[in-house]
């Protein structure tokens, strides 16, 4: 089969989402972030033809690394990560356009040769000096490249000709007066709609399929308010610990990590009112909105609303997994966060008085991220005790075995009136027989077209800060009291699950 035969499924659609030709320029191309996701996302993009003819993409970092040698590295992780198989014409055509460009982040010469490299590969590409730069570095330098950017005369500011587009790798900020630095010194050299601040979260396909489900379908939106829903659980839990990670993770722990970005923008899809269109600023309007009515947790009140731990010594699927005061590279003593609880409310009218619980950790049973609507009870027990106990409960899955599942009580086949809890479940890998595409295909390709609708925005970034850096004020002051601990392969610590007790409520099995 020829690598370039057009996809029927496609047919019609891969005009309208073709980006004009452009070059993408990765700072921290030496990086695990560049080999296993950004550059297989872009070969897997060229496989389904959503490139266009006239690409190219250059990695800059410290090390010195020539053209071909880049080129061999790129083949062999793409190899290992690529969703589509490597064919060699593919790649051939693929690795045309690879270059690595050696440079600091903060020396005005680089820049400069930078520069003059990106004008000779458009004249040798046929590129019309359009620019995506994906600053993938790490956060402490987010500042001094968009500097050295907009000083060496690489954006341009005029709002015509040619586009200039920065990707920014999370965290964007660290507390809410961080963020707001950041923002302010992007925006003095760049245009908001310059800016893409990254959340891979939001590229994910099931995230996304929250919208379609939700305002696509007539039967489930009218069930999705406080008439009908009991309360709202939002997990992401990894099955790892922190895995050398020490020097990082001591330093921002998982209400950092994992739930100032992640888990906050899937409650803000879950929980947004539908957008007057999926423009990117009808859309990320509505997750404003949501993130601004979130209730400040009552000062001498913190305990009652998170929950947060740490963990012990213990085993996940049979392999040991060391206490995280003995992971190399964190402080003795620390205090870090590797488990977190949030129960939050919503203070609008379609959300009053239902609670949200967040929670995200390392060291879990298993990995898993999901949203679950759990429903109140029926208004009537007409079956009396032949009913079943549990509640209905609405299930999407993100990852792993991205579907939907719902939960309801059915008749057990017999001659008795007995009622159990089954499921009816659909998944993405058996409906579409297909994997669905990773999160950094749909998200370098939309701001290669200009579409900001996943990425976030300056006052969402600063909103869900405000929220965080309450509870990390809070930590510190508390910080001769110490933190709990739960075993390795646990679902953590007995706080969280006496913080859903004290509502009647508990957390699911996963």
């Amino acid at each position: 089969m020829n690598a370039f035969a057009p996809n029927p499924l496609r047919q019609g659609l891969v005009e309208d989402r073709l980006p004009e030709p452009c070059t993408v320029v990765i700072f921290g191309a030496s990086g695990d972030l560049t080999k296993r996701k950004l550059v297989p996302a872009l070969y897997s993009l060229m496989a389904e033809r959503l490139l266009p003819p006239s690409f190219a993409v250059v990695g800059y970092a410290r090390k010195e690394v020539s053209d071909v040698a880049f080129r061999g590295e790129m083949k062999e992780w793409c190899g290992k990560h690529a969703r589509h198989k490597q064919t060699e014409e593919l790649w051939s055509q693929f690795e045309k356009g690879i270059y690595f460009h050696t440079g600091d982040y903060d020396t005005p010469e680089d820049y400069q040769a930078l520069k003059g490299r990106l004008d000779q590969i458009d004249k040798e590409r046929g590129i019309p000096g359009n620019r995506v730069f994906y600053v993938s570095t790490p956060p402490s330098t987010f500042p001094i490249v968009v500097k050295q950017l907009s000083d060496n005369g690489l954006i341009n500011k005029t709002g015509t000709g040619p586009f200039t587009r920065v990707i920014i790798e999370k965290p964007f900020g660290t507390d809410l007066q961080s963020a707001r630095d950041l923002n302010a010194h992007c925006l003095k050299h760049l245009a908001e709609d310059q800016i893409y601040r990254i959340d891979h979260y939001l590229g994910k396909e099931t995230v996304q399929n929250l919208m379609v489900f939700r305002f696509a379908n007539a039967f489930f939106e009218p069930l999705w308010n406080n008439r009908y829903v009991d309360h709202v659980q939002i997990t992401g839990a990894e099955a790892l610990g922190i895995e050398g990670r020490g020097g990082y993770f001591d330093h921002a722990g998982i209400l950092r990590d994992m739930v100032q970005n992640h888990l906050f923008q899937v409650m803000a899809l879950t929980a947004m009112e539908p957008p007057v269109s999926l423009n990117a600023t009808d859309l990320r309007d509505e997750k404003v909105k949501v993130l601004k009515a979130l209730r400040p947790i009552p000062e001498g009140r913190f305990d009652e609303f998170v929950v947060r731990g740490q963990y012990r010594a213990g085993s996940v699927a049979g392999r040991p997994i060391p206490s995280y005061q003995e992971e190399v590279g964190v402080t003795a003593g620390s205090t870090t966060e590797t488990y977190v609880a949030l129960k939050m409310f919503i203070d609008n009218w379609r959300w009053a008085g239902v609670p949200f619980y967040l929670r995200s950790a390392k060291a879990m049973p298993k990995k898993v991220t999901e949203v679950a609507l759990v429903f109140k009870d029926a208004p009537h027990r007409l079956f009396g005790e032949k009913s079943s106990n549990e509640p209905n409960v609405l299930a999407i899955r993100i990852q792993p075995d991205e579907g939907i599942s719902m939960r309801f009580g059915s008749k057990v086949p017999g001659n008795t009136l007995d009622i159990n809890p089954v499921n009816m479940e659909f998944r993405y890998g058996t409906s579409f027989g297909t994997e669905p595409p990773e999160a950094y295909e749909r998200l370098q390709l939309d701001c290669m077209l200009g579409d900001q609708a996943l990425y976030t925005r300056a006052d969402e970034v600063e909103a869900s800060w405000k929220y965080i850096s309450r509870i990390h004020d809070e930590w510190k002051r508390s910080f001769a009291r110490g933190i709990p601990t739960y075993e390795a392969g646990s679902w953590g610590p007995d706080e969280s699950d006496a913080m859903l007790r004290r509502s009647n409520q508990a957390w699911r099995r996963l």
